[in-house]
């Protein structure tokens, strides 16, 4: 399936909406928690075992970016949006038939595995593309494809509460809540494959700057490279400190206030996702367009640095405020989202737009880390806090401190960030860029 190219006259702004329309769908995977409850109950999981499909998407989706990152500059959007809708609807599927015959190791396999590729395709799909059509504003651009992956939670996880309430928590019931969500979002991806087109040249008319300025790096040649592996820490710290509150968000706001005498009924848990999709989403377009105004490294001074903060307020303070305990929750993942949406402007900014989205694919593998991070430190100590007797928020407070240390990591990382060296530089890309042009004004 060779790349679409736009005809003449063909709106650049047409772009962001097929990529919003992939990523909407493969954001569900933030509203994972909400099936953890009802799959405990029905299949006699604890919450560690519970974590494990979303884990293993997490980790599949860096993995199949990192290693399909190439293929996808090469095969481009429309391929990789077909990949990813197949991918994501058949794990739901797999996963529908292993909640139907109660087997759970199908619902990871299909969900985690199958389903995670999706994840991973998908997400990198669209991003190359964007950076090409918008090379003048990169984090605006990048930002409003990927809020929608933040923002897929804002739907699916009311839709996903509503539908297990009147199909019943139940093995059967949520078999049928997998098998709305696969169909419907086949449908919904589709759209995203018809509408995306590539630019007819190096440079969109209406684009502004050229976008083979500054540095030109492969993506062989950026992993050798220090700025790399910093940034490659600073996404997983970041992400580990986000992806811990937001994989078990529903059940952790309920025990934070168990023992007070106003609980959090499983309704406002399930809004307590959304809103944090809501401020994931809308971190992810505010953040990143304020990055292309104060820079990125300022901007990830903000994550790292006040997310510190913001963990450290609900760790003293936050079970004796929910309105407190909410606000600092909203505030981490808004930063969780900026990060993403920031770091393919970081890495334009670094190596350049020649393969950048084959770079962004391997710096995944970083989430595909904090995927397994995050999840396992909350839920592992919680498990253990359990066990020891202890229940609330006592549960949470030494995995507050953990992220508070990951942040600072992370917070050192990217103060050691500084441009790549010019002995990185591929001059390659630019001189294929002028023989183009040349052949084009001579045409």
């Amino acid at each position: 399936m060779s790349p679409p190219v736009a005809p003449p006259g063909w709106s650049r702004w047409l772009v962001p909406p097929a990529a919003l329309s992939v990523h909407l769908s493969i954001g569900q995977a933030y509203a994972w928690s909400v099936f953890k409850p009802p799959l405990e109950s029905a299949l006699g999981l604890s919450g560690t075992q519970s974590a494990l499909p979303f884990q293993l998407g997490i980790v599949m989706l860096g993995l199949s970016a990192a290693f399909g990152g190439t293929l996808v500059e090469r095969k481009g959007p429309r391929w990789a949006m077909t990949v990813a809708l197949v991918c994501f609807s058949s794990g739901f599927l797999l996963s529908a038939l292993g909640a139907s015959l109660e087997q759970y190791w199908l619902i990871v396999f299909g969900y985690g595995f199958v389903g995670g590729i999706g994840l991973g395709i998908g997400y990198i799909s669209p991003v190359s593309t964007l950076i090409k059509w918008f090379p003048d504003r990169p984090g605006m651009a990048t930002g409003i494809a990927i809020m929608g992956f933040g923002g897929g939670a804002l739907i699916a996880s009311p839709w996903s509460a509503q539908m297990l309430e009147s199909f019943g928590g139940d093995s059967s019931g949520i078999a049928l809540a997998f098998l709305v969500h696969g169909l419907t979002y086949a449908v919904f991806m589709l759209l995203g494959v018809l509408l995306v087109r590539v630019p007819r040249t190096e440079r969109p008319a209406d684009s502004g700057p050229g976008v083979l300025a500054g540095p030109q790096v492969s993506a062989n040649q950026a992993i050798r490279t220090p700025q790399f592996w910093c940034l490659w820490i600073v996404l997983c710290m970041n992400v580990t400190a986000g992806i811990g509150i937001l994989e078990k968000a529903a059940p952790m706001i309920t025990d934070f206030f168990s023992d007070t005498s106003t609980p959090v009924s499983v309704t406002a848990a399930a809004g307590f996702v959304a809103l944090l999709s809501a401020a994931n989403m809308a971190g992810r377009i505010g953040w990143s367009s304020t990055s292309d105004l104060i820079g990125r490294k300022n901007i990830y001074r903000v994550y790292l640095g006040v997310g510190a903060l913001m963990y450290a307020l609900i760790a003293l303070f936050g079970d004796s405020s929910k309105p407190l305990f909410v606000l600092c929750a909203l505030v981490i993942l808004s930063f969780y989202g900026g990060g993403f949406a920031t770091v393919p402007a970081y890495l334009k900014d670094l190596f350049g737009t020649y393969q950048v989205g084959a770079i962004h694919g391997r710096l995944l593998t970083a989430w595909s880390t904090a995927g397994v991070l995050g999840p396992l430190i909350v839920n592992w100590i919680a498990d253990r806090q359990e066990e020891a007797g202890r229940h609330g928020a006592s549960l949470y407070g030494l995995s507050f401190v953990i992220m508070i240390g990951l942040l600072v990591v992370g917070f050192v990382a990217n103060e050691l960030i500084r441009p790549v060296d010019p002995r990185h530089h591929d001059p390659a890309p630019r001189e294929a860029a002028h023989v183009r042009r040349a052949q084009s004004e001579s045409a």
